[in-house]
C-alpha cells in the first residue's frame, strides 16, 4: 500500500493514480498483454477497498463516489477500468452473500488485490440466452453439484484466482458458485482476439463434470437468480459509466487541440456540454433522484462515446489513423459499448440512429 490510500472521488491521490494509468495505456494495445501492473497499482491505492464493506476492510463508498471514481479511471484507461469491475463485480457478489465461511476464506485477499476474482455471469443475462439449452449445466448430487459446459465472456480468467458464474439445473433453478480456476476439469482455451481491450483476457472458461461443495455456494438454488439483487448489477448505469470516461478523454483531447485550431472551438464546446450532461444524469442516476432510466442513459452513453471519439479521430487526422496512436485505440474501444452487456431495446435503439431513422 502507498502511505495515501484514496479515500473519496476528491482525493488528490486519485489524480496521480490516473495519471499513470493514462501513461502507461497505450501499453496494453496489444494481444499479449495484460494490466497487471495497473492493478497492482490500484491495489497500492486502496481502489480494491471502495467496493466492499467496512467490515472486511473495504471502505464502503456509496453508488455516486463509486460511480465518481469509476468516471476518472476510465477516462484514464479503459482495459483496467473494465477488467477492475469484472473483479470487484465478483467481490461484491462474495460479500453480499449469507456464506460466512466463504466470505471469510476469500475476502481479506480479494479486498487487498492479493488474489483475484472475476466474474462469468454473461450467460445468465444478455449472452447465449436466446439458446434452446443452457450453455453451463449444474446436477446436484447430495449436498454438491456437477457442473458441466462453459461460461462465454470471462475477463481475465487466466490470471485470476476465482470466477463467479452460476449454471442451471434441469427444473429451471439456478446456482451461484465461487469456483477455484485451479480445480480439476477446468480449462481455459486461448482467449479470443478482439478489436479492442484484448489485454482483459476475455474469452470461455470450460468446466468437465466439475464437483463442487457447498463451501462454494454463494446463491441458490433459485429461479433467475440474476434477479435475487445478490451483490452488484450487471451492465446499466456502470457500462454507461465507462462509456463517458472514454468519452471524455476524446472529448478533453478535441479541447485540448481545440485551442490552436479555430474549427474544432464548436465541435468540442458541443461534446463536452453534451460529455458532462450525462456525466451528471449518470451521477443523479447512482443518487437515486434522476428522471431517465439506466437504459436511456445507455442509449445516449452509447451514442457520446461513438460520435466522440471518431471527432477525435477527425481532429487528429492522418496521425491518428497511425497504429499507437490513442484516436484510433479510443474508435476501436467505443465499439465495446455496443456487444458488452447491451440489452435489446438499447442495441435497438442505437441501430436506429445509426441508419438515420430515431426520433
Amino acid at each position: 500500500m502507498t502511505d495515501s490510500l484514496i479515500t473519496s472521488p476528491e482525493d488528490a491521490t486519485l489524480d496521480e493514480l490516473c495519471r499513470q494509468l493514462e501513461l502507461r495505456s497505450a501499453e496494453l494495445d496489444v494481444i499479449d498483454a495484460w494490466p497487471g501492473d495497473q492493478l497492482s497499482l490500484c491495489g497500492q491505492y486502496g481502489v480494491f477497498q471502495w467496493f466492499l464493506p467496512s467490515e472486511h476492510g473495504g471502505q464502503e463508498w456509496n453508488d455516486r463516489d463509486v460511480i465518481l471514481g469509476y468516471l476518472r479511471l476510465s477516462a484514464s484507461c479503459l482495459t483496467t477500468t473494465f477488467v477492475l469491475t469484472q473483479l470487484t463485480g465478483a467481490s461484491r457478489r462474495i460479500a453480499a452473500c449469507e456464506n460466512e465461511s466463504l466470505k471469510r476464506h476469500l475476502l481479506p485477499d480479494l479486498v487487498s488485490g492479493k488474489r483475484l476474482a472475476t466474474l462469468g455471469i454473461s450467460h445468465l443475462t444478455t449472452s447465449r440466452r436466446h439458446l434452446s439449452k443452457p450453455v453451463l449445466k449444474a446436477v446436484q448430487v447430495g449436498d454438491e453439484f456437477v457442473l458441466d459446459g462453459f461460461s462465454p465472456w470471462v475477463t481475465g480468467a487466466g490470471q485470476a484466482d476465482i470466477v463467479v458464474t452460476g449454471a442451471s439445473l434441469d427444473d429451471g433453478r439456478q446456482v451461484l458458485i465461487a469456483l477455484p480456476l485451479d480445480l480439476p476439469g477446468v480449462t481455459m482455451p486461448p482467449p479470443e482476439k478482439l478489436v479492442a481491450l484484448s489485454a482483459s483476457h476475455t474469452g470461455q472458461v470450460r468446466m468437465d463434470q466439475v464437483r463442487v461443495g457447498p463451501d462454494l455456494l454463494i446463491d441458490g438454488p433459485t429461479p433467475e437468480i440474476m434477479k435475487q439483487g445478490t451483490g452488484a448489477k450487471t451492465g446499466g448505469l456502470q457500462t454507461s459509466t465507462l462509456a463517458v470516461g472514454l468519452a471524455r478523454a476524446a472529448v478533453d483531447y478535441l479541447v485540448d487541440e481545440a485551442d490552436r485550431r479555430p474549427d474544432l472551438v464548436d465541435p468540442a464546446r458541443q461534446l463536452s456540454e453534451q460529455c458532462d450532461c450525462i456525466r451528471d444524469d449518470i451521477v443523479a442516476l447512482a443518487a437515486g433522484d434522476a428522471d431517465c432510466s439506466t437504459e436511456q442513459l445507455r442509449v445516449r452513453a452509447n451514442s457520446l462515446v461513438l460520435r466522440a471519439t471518431q471527432a477525435a479521430l477527425a481532429a487528429a487526422k492522418g496521425s491518428g489513423f497511425v497504429a499507437g496512436h490513442s484516436a484510433g485505440r479510443w474508435c476501436r474501444e467505443a465499439l465495446f459499448f455496443l456487444v458488452w452487456s447491451c440489452p435489446q431495446p438499447v442495441m435497438s435503439a442505437n441501430l436506429c440512429e445509426l441508419a438515420g431513422i430515431s426520433d
